[in-house]
């Protein structure tokens, strides 16, 4: 990873860790976000809401339903901003 995806993986595990009131040391890049961080359906509305907040970007409804790792949901968050 380079500066700026590591800043911006940083910064997606921060969102997740503070939403979701997450020991950020479990965000890792293969943790599940539903088995290994517990989070529910209703949780990855939340996550797209702070995510869109966050930066400035539109989630395209179902798209999160592809996303099952920390590690997905940067390649997701890189591919709208970067």
């Amino acid at each position: 990873m380079g500066a700026i995806d590591s800043s911006l993986s940083d910064r997606v595990n921060q969102i997740v860790a503070s939403e979701f009131e997450l020991d950020a040391q479990s965000i890792r890049p293969d943790a599940d976000l539903y088995n290994d961080l517990g989070l529910d359906s209703l949780d990855a509305i939340d996550l797209v809401v702070a995510l869109e907040r966050a930066f400035g970007f539109k989630v395209e409804e179902g798209a999160v339903r592809k996303i099952r790792t920390v590690g997905q949901l940067h390649d997701f968050v890189a591919s709208r901003v970067l």
